[in-house]
């Protein structure tokens, strides 16, 4: 890792992070929640926020994919989603659900300002974000597709969603913090 520049996990623990943080709403695999680990890891998400349903570390599902990510990037657990959103939107973050709904905005035109902090909701692999954290969101993204499916894999999807962030917003972060 010396080579390519990487932080040791203890050098990730203090290093200034992205004022991003990432919900998973009821996602039912281990697979989908270690790849989200490792792609927070990547960006320097500041942490990862499990609800409901949606497996915990340890869990042999996401080790295989996070490859110890989730052994680094901070993240809570919360049965019901509902008071961890109000209380991140008393701390100022702005909510955003990623789902295919009436009025959502196409992800190339999401652009959150340097100065803003953001929580990205994704929703369960079947049922989406659910219809209550939809109402609570500022906002809804819904990523273009061209193909016959209506969806794509959660953690595909939150790469990308993290990839416009970063485009956005998040460089502007690590530029001032590095």
């Amino acid at each position: 890792m010396h080579e390519l520049g990487r932080m040791t996990p203890v050098e990730f623990a203090t290093a200034p992070k992205i004022p991003l943080i990432v919900v998973l709403d009821n996602i039912r695999s281990g697979n989908n929640v270690g790849s989200v680990f490792r792609t927070s890891d990547a960006f320097r998400l500041e942490e990862v926020i499990l609800g409901g349903i949606t497996v915990k570390p340890p869990h042999r599902d996401i080790m295989k994919t996070a490859l110890g990510a989730d052994e680094h990037v901070a993240w809570s657990h919360y049965e019901d989603l509902m008071p961890a959103l109000h209380i991140l939107k008393e701390k100022g973050y702005k909510i955003a659900s990623v789902e295919q709904v009436e009025n959502s905005v196409s992800l190339e035109k999401w652009s959150p300002a340097a100065d803003e902090k953001w929580c990205v909701v994704m929703g369960n692999e079947v049922a989406g974000v659910s219809d209550e954290v939809v109402s609570t969101s500022d906002i809804c993204i819904e990523v273009p597709q061209f193909g016959s499916k209506h969806s794509l894999n959660i953690a595909v999807c939150t790469g990308m969603v993290f990839w416009q962030y970063m485009v956005q917003s998040g460089l502007k972060h690590l530029t001032a913090t590095q």
